[in-house]
C-alpha cells in the first residue's frame, strides 16, 4: 500500500505587531513535498483554516531565477499549485490515514499551530501508532501541544531542534515572536540540541525528527522517509 503523508501549514498572516505579512516557508514545503513524491509516498497538505495557505513573502522571492529549485519545480506543477489552494482544514482529517506528518515552518506557525486542538491531537495520534513526525525551522511550533497517549508533550526526554533563539535574534524578530521556540520546546522536556546558525541542521530521535532552519528541510525530509519505509517494511515482515 502506498505510503500518506500529510503536511500542514499555518494559516496565519500577519507578524504579530509588525504590520509585516507571513505566512509558511516555501522552501520548507516544497523540498519535502518532492523528497516524499520522489520517494513514491502521497501526499495530502492541510493547514489549520483550510483553503489557500499564505506564503510567507520572505520565501517567495519575485525573480525566479532566485527561486530554490523545489520551489521552482512546485510552482511549475499544477497538482502542487492546486493542493495548496485548496487544503484540507486540520479539523477534518484523521491521523489513522496518513503514516507520517510533517510541519513547515515561516514564522506564521508560531501564532497557529502551538494551540489548535485538532493538530496536538494529530501529531500525538501519529506519533504513538510510531508513525513518522517531522519539523523544521518554526515548524516545531505545532509540537508544543502535542502530547503523548498518557498525557506528557511528545517532546519530552527526546532530543529536538528548531529555529534557535540566536537565529531569531539575528534576524532582529526576537521581541515579534509570541515565545521563543528554543525556550518552549525545553520548558516541555525537550533535550535541545542546536547546530551553527543558518546552517544545515537536524536531529532525529527515534520517529520524531526536527531541523533547525529552511537548509535543513531536505535532511529532515530524508529522515522521514526512513522512518516511513522501515514501517512498512516492519508491516510487510
Amino acid at each position: 500500500m502506498t505510503p500518506r503523508i500529510l503536511i500542514v501549514l499555518t494559516s496565519h498572516r500577519l507578524l504579530g505587531q509588525t504590520g509585516r505579512a507571513t505566512g509558511f516557508h516555501f522552501e520548507e514545503l516544497a523540498t519535502p513535498y518532492w523528497a516524499f513524491r520522489d520517494a513514491g509516498f502521497a501526499v495530502e497538505i492541510a493547514s489549520i483554516q483550510g483553503g489557500a495557505a499564505p506564503v510567507d513573502p520572505g520565501s517567495h522571492p519575485g525573480d525566479p531565477s532566485r527561486l530554490p529549485a523545489s520551489v521552482a519545480r512546485f510552482l511549475g506543477d499544477q497538482g502542487a499549485i492546486d493542493a495548496l489552494a485548496t487544503t484540507a482544514a486540520i479539523d477534518t482529517v484523521q491521523a489513522e490515514a496518513f503514516d507520517g506528518v510533517f510541519l513547515p515552518g515561516g514564522h506564521g506557525t508560531m501564532w497557529d499551530l502551538p494551540t489548535n486542538a485538532a493538530l496536538a491531537r494529530l501529531v500525538g495520534a501519529i506519533f504513538d501508532a510510531g508513525g513518522a513526525v517531522g519539523a523544521v525551522c518554526h515548524g516545531p511550533a505545532g509540537l508544543v501541544g502535542a502530547r503523548r497517549a498518557d498525557g506528557r508533550p511528545i517532546v519530552e526526554g527526546r532530543r529536538v531542534n528548531s529555529f534557535t533563539n540566536a537565529e531569531e535574534a539575528a534576524i532582529g524578530l526576537t521581541e515579534a515572536m509570541p515565545f521563543l521556540l528554543e525556550t518552549r520546546l525545553t520548558e516541555l522536556g525537550g533535550r535541545f540540541e542546536g547546530g551553527p546558525d543558518f546552517r544545515a541542521f537536524a536531529v532525529r530521535d527515534g520517529n520524531l525528527v526536527t531541523g533547525q532552519n529552511p537548509a535543513s528541510a531536505g535532511a529532515v525530509a530524508a529522515h522521514v522517509v526512513d522512518i516511513v519505509r522501515a514501517l512498512g517494511a516492519r508491516a510487510a515482515a
